[in-house]
């Protein structure tokens, strides 16, 4: 009788779980699969914890792949039971439960930790990251007590967090390090709008704020900053990054950086070994964006069904944003350097603004604000590598024109 070799998944989130999805597609009988997750639900679209946060959506509703889809695909999951560690030489994983399975493949997908600012008063309770569904459970509580909260990272997650914190009933302070929101996507002007946009929703937003503690003595009671300014604060939400959750690989001997390194098929230096994720590291990048994700996944199932002819090749990509109602695209290079130009197009009335950062006869980059529709047309532009010099002077205006 035949038996199937042993794949082993650590961790049940949106990156190996879409692994396992092309993998059955491909060969959905060869293995036998067992996957240990560290939150006791099935997999979940973390993308939407945002939204469930706002009140917009439901747990249920957030749901990719319910316990009943294991069962139907013959997955045995572990969830709650999270791998403490790995023993690459007898080829078996650890979990917290005391459970020992054996692999003949691994794929780890451990993805990442929220960065939580190491200033004296971070333990207290009152002070989270936002990261899963048991940290919105606990905003959702501290939103039915009422009271202020401060939100310390002005990136989207940070934003998202305040907005969900502000239609929940709290007053809400956002805390960000430099002098612009979301400075990794914006320009300062769009940022600004941004700024003054949120501020008419009701957000109070705090720039160039340097955290040096979190006081309180039961419980988190205030954030106070550099140069002796203090805010309330009944809640403190850590959005300021993430970073790779590798402690794991880390211990069993696997090659770090700042995360797993992996090649072009996402092996790790162990050939049995492979990694997807957040947690991975890919010729120096690493990734936190879906699109990239969804391309590992599909090169890392190829490999493990021994369809192998895929690499995987990082591409330019896209954000596109929606804050609390307000549409903002970024794409490519939108700081520019020596030779580059910016067209930029105000409509301060209409609450539009976009910036195209054009080298050569090629578009680098784009920012759009308010009007987004012509965003994938620019990305196009800047993947083609398109000479624009016939229609520079209508761009600005978009596609149509």
């Amino acid at each position: 009788m035949k038996t199937h070799p042993r794949l082993v998944v650590i961790g049940n989130g949106m990156a190996g779980m879409r692994t396992v999805e092309e993998l059955l597609k491909l060969a959905p009988d060869m293995y036998r699969i067992t996957v240990f997750g560290a939150e006791p639900h099935g997999n979940y679209n973390r993308i939407l914890l945002s939204p469930v946060l706002a009140g917009e959506k439901t747990v249920d509703d957030i749901m990719l792949n319910t316990r009943e889809w294991y069962d139907a695909n013959g997955i045995t999951l572990h969830a709650g039971d999270p791998v403490v560690r790995i023993d690459r030489k007898k080829r078996v994983v650890h979990a917290a439960s005391g459970l020992v399975v054996p692999y003949d493949r691994l794929l780890i997908a451990t993805g990442s930790k929220p960065f939580i600012v190491p200033v004296p008063g971070h333990q207290l309770p009152g002070v989270i990251g936002f990261r899963d569904i048991s940290d919105v459970d606990t905003m959702l509580d501290a939103a039915r007590a009422g009271g202020k909260a401060v939100v310390i990272g002005g990136g989207l997650l940070g934003l998202e967090a305040a907005n969900g914190l502000l239609r929940q009933g709290m007053e809400v302070a956002v805390v960000h390090v430099t002098g612009s929101l979301m400075n990794q996507q914006l320009d300062p002007p769009a940022a600004e709008l941004l700024r003054a946009s949120l501020e008419q929703r009701g957000l109070r937003i705090l720039l160039n704020r340097q955290t040096v503690a979190i006081e309180g003595e039961d419980r988190v009671r205030s954030v106070r900053f550099e140069g002796g300014e203090t805010v309330d604060a009944d809640l403190v939400v850590m959005a300021a990054g993430v970073r790779p959750n590798v402690e794991l690989a880390k211990a069993a001997g696997l090659h770090c950086e700042r995360a797993i390194v992996v090649d072009d098929t996402l092996q790790t230096y162990d050939p049995r070994v492979y990694a997807v994720g957040e947690c991975v590291q890919h010729r120096r990048a690493t990734f936190g964006l879906v699109a990239p994700i969804w391309d590992q996944a599909r090169v890392a199932a190829a490999h493990l069904a021994g369809s192998g002819h895929r690499r995987y090749v990082q591409q330019a990509t896209a954000t596109k944003l929606k804050v609390t109602g307000v549409d903002l695209y970024s794409a490519g290079d939108i700081v520019g350097g020596e030779g580059s130009e910016d067209l930029v197009l105000r409509d301060r009335r209409g609450g539009i603004y976009k910036r195209l950062v054009v080298a050569g006869n090629r578009l680098t980059g784009a920012v759009l604000y308010g009007d987004v529709a012509d965003g994938p047309w620019y990305f196009d532009l800047i993947q083609q590598r398109t000479d624009i010099s016939s229609i520079r002077d209508q761009l600005l205006f978009g596609r149509a024109a």
